[in-house]
């Protein structure tokens, strides 16, 4: 049992192969992914970056099982999630999987308690809102608990989308342009506290930014341009 734990261990936290993805159709088509394979290390983190128009958000969006890809194959904590159905894939991302988004994507007529409970709940744990109202402490909002989301700053408002992304404990945690809404001093408040989260808990991190200096700050950067990657570095080899 040992040694298949170890072997479970070892496989890839995100691992794609010849993934293709094209959006709308007839002569409006687009060819948003071309034949994408990426391996993602257990507790690795990655920064994807690119142009507007690259596909670096619609592929977190696919290895987050938000977009589903017209061919290849897509295996997220050693499921294949191009064989789930969309029951079974808001499921495997209730386990495994937190994201944060840009445009905060909270509850308007839940309080940040609820927003983050909620999830939990709806997951089956019976402690939903005491550790929802931990994961508000850790993030500085424990005197905002009941406060809704336009009662609150957009700093706020994202600390308290990574609290819910973070709350479940998943394996990998998605980021896409998560300060993009913030002015630079809370947008680097909410990067500090996102890489101690996934630091604490030994997640995967997978960041999409514009900012290419945020993304040296993870283990790899990975630079898509017309739907290929055209530059995958691992910053400890270009440091050495």
């Amino acid at each position: 049992m040992d040694a298949l734990n170890r072997q479970a261990d070892a496989s890839p936290a995100v691992l794609l192969d010849k993934v293709e993805l094209s959006l709308g159709s007839g002569a409006s088509r687009v060819h948003i992914l071309k034949g994408i394979s990426l391996a993602v290390a257990r507790g690795e983190s990655v920064g994807l970056v690119g142009p507007s128009g690259s596909g670096k958000s619609t592929l977190l969006m696919v290895m987050a099982g938000l977009e589903r890809p017209d061919a290849g194959t897509i295996a997220v904590a050693g499921t294949d999630i191009t064989r789930l159905d969309e029951d079974g894939l808001a499921r495997f991302r209730g386990r495994h999987a937190g994201i944060v988004f840009q445009s905060f994507h909270l509850i308007p007529t839940m309080t940040a308690l609820e927003n983050v409970a909620v999830p939990l709940e709806l997951a089956g744990d019976r402690d939903a809102f005491d550790k929802a109202a931990a994961e508000l402490q850790a993030v500085g909002l424990g005197a905002r608990l009941d406060h809704y989301p336009a009662q609150m700053s957009g700093g706020e408002q994202q600390r308290t989308a990574l609290a819910r992304a973070v709350a479940g404990k998943p394996e990998i945690l998605f980021a896409d342009e998560p300060t993009g809404n913030l002015d630079e001093t809370t947008g680097r408040s909410i990067i500090e506290l996102m890489f101690a989260k996934q630091a604490e808990r030994g997640a995967t991190l997978i960041l999409v930014t514009h900012d290419r200096a945020l993304a040296e700050r993870c283990d790899r950067v990975v630079r898509l341009r017309s739907g290929a990657i055209v530059e995958d570095i691992r910053m400890a080899e270009r440091v050495s």
